[in-house]
């Protein structure tokens, strides 16, 4: 029997996912709600696949595919996504997912994938794997805090490190609305859609 932990901070598709993954034989060691929930529950359980939501508090999806990768794990590792930024895309496609999917898609749709990953295949779409060929053509996603003034980088920097608003109009002596006008022009000019992808691109340049 297929052994799989899945995590989502949103209960009523965590409850959905794993009636679906029980109703096709599937046994759902742990069913948890955050970042690091995920990671103790595949110390203990030992999961054969591990289904992640790409957006929750602490440690998102993408941060513990990293975390795992990192340690030496290999294990499948599906994410799920209701939508994925190009800086989530490459992050993800960087530190080995296995699996792509949206929320949107049909329950089979992620009972076939996990059965596909599980065999050492690859559940993502062709579309997103043009993207991100695309993307890395253009190789300026991901290295685009190197065009950024003085002022726009101490922004970036500082949203994405996870200040709110008033703290960073404090820290730069502007307003809070001040705040959120230059943040969206950021998003823009950096190609990102919010502060995740901000937190992700950020981290990636400092490393």
């Amino acid at each position: 029997m297929m052994r799989v932990l899945i995590a989502d901070d949103h209960p009523f598709l965590l409850a959905g996912v794993q009636a679906v993954l029980e109703a096709a034989g599937m046994e759902v060691v742990a069913a948890v709600a955050d970042g690091a929930g995920a990671l103790a529950g595949i110390a203990e359980h030992d999961p054969d696949v591990v289904v992640l939501d790409i957006t929750m508090p602490g440690q998102d999806g993408i941060a513990v595919l990293e975390t795992l990768r990192d340690s030496g794990d290999a294990r499948p590792v599906i994410l799920l996504t209701a939508q994925l930024g190009d800086v989530q895309l490459l992050h993800a496609l960087r530190a080995g997912v296995n699996g792509i999917l949206g929320k949107q898609g049909g329950s089979r749709t992620l009972v076939e994938a996990i059965g596909i990953v599980a065999q050492g295949g690859q559940a993502i779409a062709p579309d997103l794997l043009a993207r991100a060929d695309e993307l890395a053509r253009r190789g300026d996603t991901v290295n685009g805090l190197a065009g950024l003034s003085p002022r726009e980088l101490v922004l970036a920097k500082a949203a994405g490190s996870g200040l709110r608003n008033r703290d960073i109009a404090a820290q730069m002596g502007m307003t809070e609305g001040a705040i959120k006008v230059a943040l969206h022009r950021l998003y823009d000019k950096l190609g990102v859609a919010n502060r995740t992808e901000l937190a992700l691109l950020v981290r990636d340049s400092q490393t």
